[in-house]
C-alpha cells in the first residue's frame, strides 16, 4: 500500500489530530505532510490528487472560482501556468482558479533533491445564471466619454495593489462575513444593468445590510489601498491575506483603516453603504489571486 493510501485510510478511522499526527510521524516524512496537508480530515486526503511524488498533497477536483491550497516539500520550487509560487516554512502554497477556466489546473514541482513531478487539478464548471440590476445611477452603466480616463486610471491603481506578493500566510486562516446578511449577488454571474449587459462576469459578492453596518476584515491582512469616492465602485478598500490572495470590499460608506496598516481577523474595517454603482446599501465582497478573481463563498466554505 502507497503512503499516500496508507495514511489516507487509517485517517478514516480517526479523527484529525495528535494521535493522526503521532501516527504519520512514524511514518516517511510524505505520510506527515499528507496527514497534516490543510487541517484536512483523513477522507479528505483520500481524495488527493495523483501525482508521481506521494509527498504532494493537493485536492483531487476544485471548482471554478476556487481558492486552491496544496502541500509540497518544504524548499520546492512550484510553478503554475507563469508564475512561481510562494511556499510556507511547511510546504503550503495557494492560488485561485478563475471563473473561466477548463482546467486541467496543472503544477510543476520540483523537491529540493531535485526530483520533478506534475501535478494535475481538474476543473469542475459552474452555471452562471444571468442578474438583472435596474435603477442603477446611469452614468455609472454608460459613463459620459470624459469620465473614461478616470475609470482607466482608478482600476490601474486598484489592479497594481493586487500585485502585491507578501510572505503572509493570513490567507491560511479560516475566513469569517465580513457582514451577515442576504447575498443579493452571486460571484460569476452574467450581469445587465438598466438593460445593458455588463460584459462580464459579477467580480464577487453582494451581501445587503443596512447603510453603516460595521465592515468586519474575514481575514487578518495588511491594507494595500482605500479610497473613498471611486468612480464604479464609490468605497473601496483592499485587504491583502498574502501571498498574492486579496480581498476588496466596494461601495463603503466610511473606511476605519489606512494604507499600510495591518488588520486582525473581525477588526471593524469599514462600513456598508451605497456608494459607486449601487441600487440600494449592500456590501460587495470581492476576492483575488493577483488578477484572478475567486468566489468569496467557496473559500468560506472550504474544508
Amino acid at each position: 500500500m502507497s503512503i499516500l493510501n496508507s495514511c489516507a485510510k487509517n485517517s478514516i478511522h480517526r479523527r484529525y489530530g495528535r494521535r493522526i499526527v503521532a501516527w504519520c510521524a512514524r511514518r516517511p516524512a510524505g505520510a506527515l505532510l499528507l496527514a497534516l496537508s490543510l487541517g484536512q480530515t483523513g477522507a479528505a486526503l483520500a481524495q488527493a490528487a495523483p501525482a508521481a511524488d506521494a509527498r504532494l498533497a493537493f485536492p483531487a477536483s476544485v471548482q471554478q472560482g476556487s481558492m486552491v491550497i496544496g502541500r509540497v516539500v518544504p524548499g520546492s520550487t512550484v510553478r503554475y501556468r507563469d508564475r512561481t509560487l510562494r511556499t510556507t516554512g511547511y510546504g503550503t502554497v495557494v492560488f485561485g482558479v478563475g471563473r473561466n477556466e477548463t482546467g486541467p489546473a496543472v503544477l510543476q514541482v520540483q523537491s529540493p533533491d531535485g526530483q520533478a513531478s506534475s501535478v494535475s487539478i481538474a476543473v469542475t464548471g459552474r452555471d452562471w445564471p444571468t442578474e438583472y440590476v435596474n435603477g442603477v445611477p446611469p452614468k455609472t452603466v454608460n459613463p459620459p466619454a470624459a469620465i473614461a480616463e478616470r475609470i482607466r486610471r482608478e482600476q490601474a491603481q486598484v489592479t497594481a495593489a493586487r500585485e502585491r506578493d507578501d510572505d503572509r500566510a493570513d490567507f491560511a486562516q479560516r475566513f469569517i462575513w465580513p457582514v451577515q446578511g442576504r447575498i443579493s449577488g452571486r460571484f460569476g454571474n452574467a450581469r445587465v444593468y438598466n438593460g445593458l449587459p455588463s460584459g462580464s462576469g459579477h467580480s464577487g459578492m453582494d451581501i445587503a445590510a443596512p447603510t453603516g453596518t460595521p465592515v468586519k476584515a474575514p481575514a487578518a491582512g495588511i491594507v494595500t489601498f482605500a479610497a473613498d469616492n471611486l468612480y464604479l465602485t464609490g468605497g473601496t478598500l483592499l485587504l491583502d491575506h498574502g501571498f498574492g490572495i486579496s480581498s476588496n470590499f466596494l461601495h463603503l460608506s466610511r473606511i476605519d483603516v489606512k494604507v499600510g496598516e495591518r488588520v486582525e481577523q473581525g477588526q471593524v474595517i469599514a462600513a456598508v453603504g451605497a456608494t459607486g454603482r449601487a441600487t440600494g446599501p449592500h456590501l460587495h465582497w470581492g476576492m483575488n489571486w493577483f488578477d484572478v478573481r475567486i468566489d468569496p463563498l467557496l473559500v468560506l466554505e472550504r474544508p
